[in-house]
Parts: C-alpha cells; structure tokens; sequence
C-alpha cells in the first residue's frame, strides 16, 4: 500500500461519520458477527479463531474439518461434457452383436421414461457398438479399441460401470453432477471445498476451470456450474482461458502500473472495512479477499500457464496437440501444473459428446482427442509421486441408450440420452486400482449389481479428502444445506 497518507474524499468521510454514538452500539454486534464470519470466509488452515464458539456455528462445523485423516489433498475432474456412450468406451456387451435392429425389449425398458427424441420413433432398433473391445491389465478390463492409450494405464483406473442419474436432459443432469441438485443456484463440487479445506497456495485461487477450446460446442456450458451458489464468493472457480487474458479483468488497465494497482486496492480496502463496519455484511470481507487474491494472480498466473519450460519428451508424452494452448491436451499439462502449486480442485470439461447421430465418426474424434493426453496424466503424475495422493475422475452427465435414435444402418447409428447406468473412472488416492466395480444388463440398460448414484459418487468424493458429507453444511434460508443433500453413501467397494 502507498506510504503516503490517504486523502480521504468528502464522500469517504461522510461514511465515516455515520458511525456516530447510537450507530456504532447498534451495528456492533453485527459488525463483530461478520468480522468473526469473515476470518471464515478466509478460510484457511491456521487462520480460524481458537476462542470459544458456538458449538452449532459455521466456525465449529469448519473448525472440525477435516473429519478423518484425508487420502487425497487434490481433485481433478475431467469431465467429458455431453454423455459418452458407454458402449464405445468401457461397458462391453457382446449379446448386442447379433441384435442389430432388434426391438428393444418391453422387459428391459420395463416402461422407464424416453426423451422426447426417442418417444416419437415407432420402435427402439438395438445397436450393437462398430468397435472392437479387448482385455487389458492384470484383471483383463474390457477397454475399446478406442481408446488404446488408455488401455495402457487400465491398472491404475477404478472403471465404475454402474452409475444412475435421474436427470435424462442436459442442463439438469449437468447442473445435478456438478451441484448435487438439478435446479440452478447451490454450490459446486469446489466451492464446497474451497469453503470447508480452504487453499493450501495463497496466490492461486482454490478452485480452477479449464475449458478445451477444440471440442466440439454441441452442448453450452454456464458459468453457474462452477459456481459459488450461497456460499461467500470468493469460493466460486475461476476460469483459466488461453490467449492474451487467461483471467478476464485481471490485468491493469492500459496506463497503470503494480504501485497504482496496490494504491487503488489500498484505497479500496479502506472503503470496504468501512462498509464492513457500517453494516457488517460479510460478502463484504469475501469481496476485499477477492480483491487481495486478484492482485497476487497478477504475479502468479503468468507463471504457472507458461509451458515453455515443459520437456519434450513431456509434450511427446501428451501429444502434438498440447503445444496449442487451450486444447484438451494442453490443459491436462496445465492442471499438472496447478496440481504442483497445490491448487486443490481443478475441473476441466470437454464438449463434444452429444452423439444423436453419425456416432461412430463422432466418438471417433472424440476419443482421439482426449486418449493420449488423458493417459499421458495418469503417467505423468504418478512418476512425479502425484497421483498417491490426488484423486483423479473422468465421466460425463449421464450415459447413452442401447437402441438407435433415428436412422440405424449396419455402419451408422445414433444414441440418446441414458440416466439409467453409464460408466466413469476414478484413479489416484484411496481408490482401488485395476478393478471394475458394478454390472449392468446385457444392454446396459438397467444395473444389476452395485449400483452408484450421484449422490453416493459426491459422498465418496468427499469422503476421499477427509469430509463426512453429513457433517459439511451451509446454513442458508433458515435451513441447512450440503452437497448430497438428505441423501448419499459413501461406495466403500472402490475405497483401497
């Protein structure tokens, strides 16, 4: 801050004398409320107050965390935004192959809800996958000839076949994944985090987004699923983008420098203890670490994005495509790198996977896009000792029907929507490696075995960095809220 001393405004000073006598006794107890909330809202380990609380308080609920010594200290979530079809990934059905163009059966539907895609077509004709599977690894995991680079790391995957939704469109399965909820407007996956574990780094945020710019843009994405929802904000993610402003308004305006910076920001602290004091608003003190956080991102940011200084064996291991920033490639490069700085939660999403029709060409690209450089992360932080205590997730918002939606041929097919069970993979800390958990029908159409619904895959998300799901809540609106809801069991089947 300027060594200079502040030349208070007339609008600052008119502020300033609201605190008079009576407003001061009024407001001090809310100011002392917020100022406690607030060195919550910091939220970082050492920071909490050691007085005596309220055992039923924000403070005493964040203070107990975590709850059991954690397995991983670190999430990255590779989320392959649209749904993959199971049936060309991981869930091999060979009873399909001599079905093609079969009627699905009533028995199997067992009158369970269609879209209003397929609810129109006059039959469901079975589609049995193109493409070849084979075994791989110790335990012979079915894998897709897809997907050969990953077939190479199966051993260190926990392939989760039998995951359900009930979300069946996008938005709400989308929203239901990231928040715990199909309806906008809860906290996200790391929010939820950044507010119960707080940061490990000071100068980078909690909670990264990376968004691969070579993906197909067939579904949106919205800010709102990396949001905050009622939690302070300053636990909401933030966007890292390629290109000039990898964090929008981040950089000075053109004329400034680091010392106008630090003197408007010394200036603009003032103002909002000022405002702190006059009507304890704890967003307030959110707004000032934010502020404080956007300043140290300046020094920060630039350095972790450039990877100049990455090897070629590096850049060979992940691909030609991860020399172009902002490709699926690059990013996994760059979350490896924000994984070493210690950011706790990073999620990068890949569009693209909405296959209605032309799927076998569709998922075709798509595979080759992500296979190589989501296996070279696997390797990559598991021979830099990474991977023992990071915890990594690939999967989409729901999985893909049996049946073709629209015109079937021998070489040509589509698939819709399928909450009903749809695989997933988890790696890293505290996860069995090497195994697939859960059985789906013939048709992977209904799971038989193991079932894990989101909210169970949320607990043991959560469980896995050392948080009882039931135990981490946010008071808001007079009720008590949480990631899983009233719901959730952590799938202690996958748990090393």
């Amino acid at each position: 801050m300027s060594k200079h001393k502040i030349p208070y405004s007339p609008e600052f000073q008119a502020l300033n004398q609201q605190r008079e006598r009576r407003n001061f006794l009024r407001t001090t107890a809310m100011g002392m409320g917020a100022l406690a909330l607030g060195s919550l809202l910091g939220n970082r380990p050492g920071n909490r107050s050691t007085g005596p609380i309220d055992a039923d308080s924000q403070e005493a609920i964040l203070r107990a965390l975590p709850h059991f010594a954690p397995k991983a200290k670190r999430v990255v979530y590779l989320f392959m935004s649209g749904g993959p079809s199971q049936f060309e990934t991981f869930d091999y059905k060979p009873v399909l192959m001599n079905m093609l163009g079969q009627n699905l059966p009533d028995s199997v539907r067992q009158g369970q809800r269609l879209t209003g895609m397929s609810a129109s077509q006059a039959s469901l004709p079975l589609a049995p996958s193109l493409f070849k599977f084979n075994q791989y690894g110790q335990n012979g995991t079915w894998v897709s000839e897809l997907l050969p680079y990953t077939a190479q790391v199966v051993d260190d995957l926990c392939i989760v076949k039998s995951v359900f939704s009930e979300q069946i469109n996008h938005d709400p399965a989308l929203t239901f994944f990231q928040t715990g909820n199909q309806l906008p407007g809860r906290p996200s996956i790391g929010s939820w985090l950044s507010y119960g574990l707080g940061s490990e780094n000071r100068d980078l945020p909690t909670f990264i987004v990376l968004v691969s710019k070579d993906a197909p843009r067939d579904q949106p994405l919205y800010a709102r699923l990396w949001g905050n929802g009622f939690l302070p904000s300053e636990h909401q993610g933030v966007q890292f983008r390629s290109g000039k402003d990898p964090v929008l308004f981040l950089n000075d305006p053109e004329g400034y420098d680091g010392k106008d910076r630090k003197e408007m920001l010394g200036y603009l602290q003032k103002l909002n203890e000022l405002q702190n004091e006059s009507y304890g608003d704890p967003e307030v003190n959110a707004r000032i670490a934010q502020y404080e956080m956007a300043y140290r991102m300046q020094t920060s940011v630039p350095e972790v994005l450039d990877i100049s200084d990455e090897s070629e064996e590096t850049f060979e291991l992940y691909g030609q495509a991860s020399r172009d920033p902002g490709t699926y490639a690059a990013n996994c490069i760059l979350a490896r790198k924000l994984l070493e700085k210690d950011v706790k939660f990073v999620q990068l999403y890949h569009q693209g996977w909405d296959h209605h029709g032309g799927l076998p060409e569709g998922i075709k690209g798509q595979c080759k896009a992500i296979d190589q450089p989501t296996a070279a992360f696997i390797i990559d932080l598991k021979r830099r000792g990474l991977l023992e205590d990071t915890l990594v997730i690939w999967g989409g918002e729901f999985g893909r029907t049996a049946y073709s939606q629209g015109i079937l041929t021998a070489d040509n097919y589509g698939r819709d929507h399928h909450p009903r069970c749809f695989s997933m993979w988890m790696a890293g800390a505290g996860v069995k490696a090497g195994i697939s958990y859960g059985e789906t029908d013939d048709f992977s159409y209904n799971i038989v075995k193991d079932p894990v619904h989101v909210h169970d895959f949320h607990a043991t998300l959560l469980h896995l960095m050392g948080i009882d799901h039931e135990q981490l809540t946010f008071k808001f609106q007079g009720r008590r809220y949480r990631l899983t809801d009233v719901h959730g069991k952590v799938v202690k089947g996958i748990l090393a």
